[in-house]
């Protein structure tokens, strides 16, 4: 090293010699010194996993095609992991890894693979940390409003019906079928769901799922009504309640929400069994299995009363219900007969319910399923003709924490490592002597203490279990939302434009010109 100096000393001082020369004629070039030594790397660092890792890594990165001609993605996919912030997807990782057989950390969920990556600010016009109505809001419209409205402009008033008939956006789906393109919305939530709803319905109010006031449409009906192309042409999820009478029971023995006495399964079936659509509605696995494709234009999946099962107890729904990723496959297979291309959005909605309960199982669980999901896309589409977007609407308040070993289990209690670095054979203790775990929550259901405030000793516990909820600091009866940036990921045309820092909005313009979804982005 001390020769290295030296010869860096030496060029350092030639330089300036040359450039204080009087002779400005002079075409003599400056004479550098030899280098005496050449600084090079251990054989053990160049040798090294993580070396060789890093260089592929790099060299892939350069070679990553980039395609950035508007309108080159016939098709545009939307993947929304509701709440999946950045702690959710790390976990979510280590924990796919460690049902796999390995570590954990060095695994990555499918969507992690993707060339392009970046971040994301989540807060509504009106609020720091945001809700899903004014995030979904952003995504497919463009344009950032208040929380708790879906798909209308940030000066009109929660809960103002008549403001939100004069300020409406239009949604990326409208603007697809206004194209002549194929649409689908998928989710585990109900289906009039803050999150699904924003792609077609225009409210002040994201509690308006199954009565608005009059002057107003509820969402389930302007599902219905949509009168943009010739409406969404895939629909799955749940929420099935909110198109029946209240007088009407389900297939699983619940009664429908709606006061009005309007059955808008019955209308759906009526609009499209026109004599030129083949249709198809289904209510469970059964159905789900029997449709076919081919032979289906229309498809309105309604899986559960409320929203779907979380995918830790999907099984043991009363009639059966299919996973995100058969959701995804089937309605792949309806859409991709179009020509003209398709806008599909497809969202994991129960990884948000895991958290605000704050039972990181199902939670993580869920997320695990919706990177399945988004692989089935990646492997069934080309990235030559197909933007791939994921992202979320928002965070959670769970961390990650504690120093535990390599591969100590991510729902598990903290084990840490000894003082020559190898893992204890114990879990590790806090100041108040008790065993602690590595998932907690800043808030929500899961704060508990004794009498004198102490808290519960979690030594015969067993954390890894299904109902298990995690500790929280502050006592609420639902764990909120978190307000830091979250993580998109995008493959595809135009997918090299998500990279860096943007506001949540700044995606539908992505996707917009990508897709060509505007005639100014056309090519």
């Amino acid at each position: 090293m001390r020769h290295f100096k030296k010869t860096l000393l030496a060029f350092s001082v030639a330089l300036l010699a040359a450039g204080c020369s009087d002779d400005k004629s002079s075409s003599n070039p400056v004479e550098l010194p030899e280098p005496e030594d050449v600084l090079n790397l251990p054989q053990g660092q160049l040798d090294s996993d993580w070396f060789k890792k890093g260089q592929e890594a790099v060299e892939a990165a350069q070679a990553q095609p980039i395609n950035n001609t508007p309108g080159a993605a016939k098709n545009i996919i939307l993947f929304v992991g509701d709440g999946m912030g950045i702690s959710t997807v790390t976990a979510a990782r280590i924990l796919a890894g460690q049902q796999q057989g390995l570590a954990g950390e060095e695994h990555q969920l499918s969507f992690e693979k993707m060339p392009f990556a970046g971040l994301v600010k989540t807060y509504n016009t009106n609020q720091q940390t945001p809700d899903s109505a004014g995030t979904m809001t952003a995504l497919v419209t463009g344009v950032k409003t208040k929380a708790g409205v879906l798909s209308v402009a940030e000066d009109v008033a929660r809960g103002d019906c008549a403001a939100s008939l004069e300020r409406p956006l239009t949604t990326a789906i409208e603007l697809a079928e206004d194209l002549g393109k194929s649409t689908g919305i998928i989710s585990t939530a109900r289906i009039t769901h803050a999150t699904p709803a924003a792609t077609y319905a225009k409210v002040p109010e994201r509690g308006w799922e199954a009565s608005a006031p009059d002057g107003c449409t509820d969402i389930a009906a302007q599902l219905v009504e949509l009168e943009a192309g010739d409406g969404i042409d895939v629909v799955m999820g749940g929420g099935r309640r909110n198109f029946l009478p209240s007088d009407v029971t389900d297939i699983e023995g619940e009664a429908g929400r709606r006061e009005d006495g309007r059955n808008l399964v019955d209308e759906w079936k009526t609009r499209y069994n026109d004599g030129v659509n083949n249709i198809a509605y289904v209510e469970d696995t059964t159905g789900f299995n029997a449709v076919d494709s081919a032979a289906t234009d229309k498809l309105l999946g309604l899986f559960n009363s409320s929203h779907m099962e979380y995918e830790a107890v999907r099984e043991e729904d009363t009639a059966g219900e299919p996973s995100l990723t058969e959701m995804t496959s089937k309605g792949l297979e309806l859409l991709q007969k179009n020509d003209k291309g398709y806008f599909l959005m497809v969202e994991s909605g129960r990884i948000d319910h895991g958290h605000h309960a704050g039972n990181a199982h199902r939670a993580l669980t869920d997320a695990v399923e919706f990177a399945e999901a988004i692989q089935y896309a990646m492997d069934n589409t080309s990235a030559e003709d197909t933007l791939i977007v994921v992202t979320a609407d928002h965070s959670h308040v769970m961390t990650i924490a504690g120093y535990p070993t390599r591969g100590n289990p991510i729902l598990g209690k903290v084990i840490g490592n000894d003082s020559s670095g190898e893992a204890k054979t114990s879990p590790s203790l806090a100041e108040d002597g008790l065993p602690y775990t590595t998932l907690t929550y800043a808030n929500g259901p899961g704060y508990s203490s004794n009498d004198d405030g102490s808290r519960h000793d979690l030594t015969s516990t067993d954390t890894v279990a299904l109902d298990y909820q995690q500790d929280a600091l502050v006592p609420m009866s639902s764990e909120s939302h978190a307000g830091e940036d979250v993580g998109v990921w995008a493959r595809g045309p135009g997918a090299h434009l998500v990279s860096g820092t943007n506001e949540q909005n700044y995606l539908f313009h992505v996707m917009a010109r990508s897709g060509g979804l505007l005639e100014q982005d056309a090519e």
